[in-house]
């Protein structure tokens, strides 16, 4: 796919420094490249003091959630007597979405520095790393990786001469979309069925094996050493736009793009720039029509939203969708949108774990009436139903995959309504066979 790439002259990278750079995978390689500093630093100061830097840092969640990470991390209650986990949410299961892949190949340490940071200041002594079942270089990479860190100390019982113990456990998926929900998340790593909890109980509270737990992103962990090393005023400062979105972000750019890749850029870098130079813009002869920039989970945005979008939470918001992930999924003129519509709400079918009766129906039903509209058997009233079927789906399940089928569906209907229309009045020749 064209990645990792030589850096853009116009990325600030930080996170993605040493993609590429077999070497920086060994504990001896990070080491020489700065590594495990940010870990000796953070075991010489107190949790309080690690997680008052993050809260100042204004790091956020970059799984999709945005949630300040400090703040988070303040949830985990203290002096509870009870063992505390940390789980890294490395499934990355989100259609259009393949940074925390990269950041797992090529500086495992990276991540498992972060892993251990973020243990030490929520008091926890064993952090689970859940990837997904596909990822299979990034599991050979981190097993190796672990070992490592372990037989030079920066791991186990007595980590960097500390007397903290911190231990990592990997964790392998199976393959399932629904397990990188984080509740979900902890059910898989107990043995049991990957389906949603019903919150509250929240994690903070009552987690894995029922015991107060936080869940972190792979590049949110990987964050944090950098924080910790330069100091929360320097990550503060890269911003271009709302200061609300502080740092740099790994944007995973695909689809009918002439350079597909990761690109890292600090938070409110425009989104035209993102597509149209980094990018390489659409292939030859092709226009931009649409992209989904959070992952397959968040609206869709026109050509003209996208372009005059800023890339950060808020500025995705301003434009009709969300950041999410930062997987931009970039179409170009020669997009059947109401094929591609219909091909997510299958994906989300096909994934939902069937718990919530309107997910299990709505994805079902919505599917069906794209396929029936595709195949030049729809009706006029079906866009009315499927907007019908969105609204039911949305809010009102344990968690937001029914919402996630919905976006893009309601997205769709509302800014391509022509696409509808001609496959309706049968102007349009059908996309799928007749049954």
């Amino acid at each position: 796919m064209g990645y990792p790439h030589p850096p853009h002259p116009k990325e600030t990278v930080v996170l993605s420094k040493y993609f590429g750079d077999a070497e920086a995978r060994t504990f001896d390689g990070w080491v020489k490249r700065g590594g495990y500093e940010a870990l000796k630093k953070a075991l010489g100061m107190t949790p309080d003091a690690i997680i008052e830097e993050l809260k100042a840092s204004g790091l956020r969640g970059r799984g999709g959630a945005g949630f300040p990470t400090g703040l988070k991390w303040s949830f985990m209650p203290k002096n509870d007597g009870k063992p505390h986990y940390l789980v890294c949410n490395a499934d990355e299961s989100e259609p259009g979405t393949f940074k925390d892949r990269e950041i797992m190949r090529w500086t495992p340490h990276q991540l498992i520095e972060g892993c251990a940071i973020g243990a030490y200041a929520i008091g926890a002594e064993t952090c689970y790393i859940y990837i997904r079942g596909e990822f299979t270089e990034p599991w050979k990479v981190m097993t190796a990786a672990v070992a490592e860190a372990y037989a030079k100390g920066a791991l186990g019982g007595n980590v960097f001469g500390s007397g903290k113990r911190i231990d990592i456990v990997l964790h392998r998926g199976a393959g399932a979309y629904i397990c990188g929900e984080e509740t979900a998340m902890m059910n898989s790593i107990e043995g049991k069925r990957g389906n949603p909890r019903i919150k509250p109980p929240f994690p903070a509270q009552a987690g894995l094996f029922g015991m107060p737990t936080t869940i972190n992103n792979v590049e949110t962990l990987s964050s944090t050493s950098h924080i910790l090393t330069r100091g929360a005023a320097w990550y503060k400062g890269l911003c271009l736009s709302n200061p609300k979105s502080t740092g740099t972000k790994l944007f995973s750019v695909c689809g009918h793009v002439m350079r597909p890749g990761n690109y890292e850029l600090t938070m409110g870098f425009p989104m035209k720039d993102l597509i149209h130079d980094l990018a390489g813009g659409m292939r030859p002869g092709r226009r931009l029509k649409a992209v989904i920039p959070g992952g397959s989970s968040v609206p869709i945005m026109t050509a003209a939203e996208a372009e005059a979008a800023l890339c950060d939470y808020e500025g995705i918001v301003e434009k009709g969708s969300m950041l999410g992930s930062a997987g931009f999924i970039v179409m170009d003129d020669s997009t059947d949108m109401v094929y591609e519509i219909w091909r997510l709400a299958k994906f989300y079918a096909h994934e939902s774990c069937a718990q919530c009766t309107q997910c299990r129906e709505g994805t079902a039903w919505t599917t069906k009436i794209l396929e029936r509209i595709l195949r030049g058997q729809g009706k006029k009233e079906d866009l009315d139903l499927l907007l019908d079927l969105s609204d039911q789906m949305t809010g009102r399940t344990i968690c937001v995959l029914s919402d996630s089928c919905a976006a893009p569906i309601v997205s769709g209907i509302k800014k391509f309504p022509e696409e509808f229309e001609a496959y309706l009045s049968r102007a349009k020749a059908p996309a799928l066979a007749a049954v």
